[in-house]
């Protein structure tokens, strides 16, 4: 029994929410998705549609394109993730010269 009254009742640990998170996930490769196949799809596939499946040259195009579009996508990625880290170094210090002097 808890001290409070609260019975036995256990605390969930405060934490990212695993279903937002996998929705939210979710969504980014969706949108990802879409805008690839929007991208590489102007770019790459004829205007006139002769045959079902797409020629060689759409292919290879489409296959580019989808790998660069991936690499920017990567690149970015490191950029922000590495900017992130640098604001939360710089507000650490922050912090950490906030309580030196007093604060």
């Amino acid at each position: 029994m808890n001290f409070f009254g609260g019975g036995g009742q256990q605390q969930q640990p405060q934490g990212p929410d695993p279903i937002f998170a996998a929705k939210t996930e979710m969504e980014m490769y969706t949108d990802l998705f879409n805008k690839i196949a929007s991208s590489c799809f102007q770019k790459c596939a004829s205007r006139r549609h002769r045959e079902p499946d797409l020629s060689l040259g759409e292919m290879t195009c489409t296959d580019r394109c989808v790998s660069k579009y991936l690499e920017g996508q990567q690149l970015i990625g490191a950029v922000l993730q590495k900017a992130n880290e640098e604001q939360a170094q710089q507000q650490q210090q922050m912090q950490q010269m906030q309580s030196q002097f007093g604060g």
